[in-house]
């Protein structure tokens, strides 16, 4: 009897043991670091990302009648544009308001033809209207109302007037060489129908804007844009 009794004994303090160390080791999980601020925010408490750069940006306005000068991407012509078509610019220099960038230099802006008139042979001058839509701030764009640029062609009459007049008096010459004064009078006709016919031909006097071209407006109404802080 004294003998299994023994055995019992000893066979149980493995268990207890077991118990033991299982309840120290619990402990010790749940227990926090030595350091450690219990009081510190959760990782998920911070803000995120995008919610910092949203919150550092404040709203700066750009005034009505701020200049802004653009150089085109493309050339315009008022034989080929029309009006409605679309064109696209960057800003030469930076709009700057209070210390703050608002529109960087080479920003993309945006307009569109307002009037475009080709220039006729003999009369009819050329007229060429555009104007700013918009302008591309950080990926995003905003809308902008702007003066028109306003270009008008030059008068035929005074080139025109040149030409025939010049080919009537050449033609006059030649004839009266030729046959006496009747032949004056028909070559002062013949040469002024050829220099009618070299005005139809040349003179056309169109409005072009070649690209890289610098043009200058004006915002009729402010804008708004919001810029870090």
């Amino acid at each position: 009897m004294r003998f299994s009794g023994e055995n019992r004994l000893i066979g149980s303090s493995p268990y207890r043991m077991l118990i033991v160390v299982t309840l120290f080791l619990a402990g010790c999980a749940q227990s926090p670091k030595a350091g450690e601020n219990q009081n510190a925010p959760a990782e998920t408490d911070k803000p995120g990302l995008l919610s910092r750069i949203f919150e550092s940006k404040r709203p700066v306005t750009v005034p009505e009648g701020t200049e802004l000068t653009v150089v085109l991407d493309r050339g315009i012509s008022t034989a080929t544009d029309r009006p409605g078509d679309s064109f696209g610019a960057r800003l030469t220099s930076p709009i700057v308001i209070r210390g703050k960038t608002v529109f960087p230099q080479d920003a993309l802006v945006r307009g569109h033809v307002v009037e475009s008139v080709p220039s006729g042979r003999l009369k009819g001058v050329a007229r060429l209207d555009l104007t700013l839509d918009s302008v591309e701030v950080s990926g995003k764009s905003y809308d902008l109302a702007t003066d028109e640029e306003r270009r008008r062609g030059k008068n035929h009459n005074k080139r025109n007037g040149v030409l025939i007049g010049g080919g009537a008096g050449l033609g006059a010459i030649i004839g009266g060489v030729a046959g006496g004064g009747m032949g004056a009078v028909v070559g002062s006709a013949a040469g002024a129908g050829a220099g009618t016919a070299g005005a139809l031909i040349t003179g056309k006097r169109d409005i072009y804007f070649r690209a890289e071209t610098a043009l200058r407006f004006r915002l009729t109404r402010p804008v708004t844009v919001p810029v870090k802080s």
